[in-house]
């Protein structure tokens, strides 16, 4: 656990240590475009409509522009 000195704010930097870690080495693996297909065809089936309404919950949350 990181030592509450090296906190600053909010935030929990070995989480994001690890994410960063795990999100390199997904990268890294080529299996994006893999997953971007699969996430397509989710969007095209059946369960779009769930999908598209959960997007349109939390979209406002993770605008990248409103920053």
């Amino acid at each position: 656990m990181t030592d509450k000195s090296k906190i600053q704010g909010e935030g929990n930097y070995d989480a994001a240590a690890k994410f960063d870690a795990e999100e390199r080495a997904f990268v890294k693996s080529g299996q994006v475009e893999g997953k971007a297909r699969e996430a397509e065809d989710a969007l095209d089936g059946p369960e779009g409509a769930e999908l598209e309404k959960a997007r349109k919950e939390t979209g406002e949350r993770g605008r990248m522009d409103k920053r």
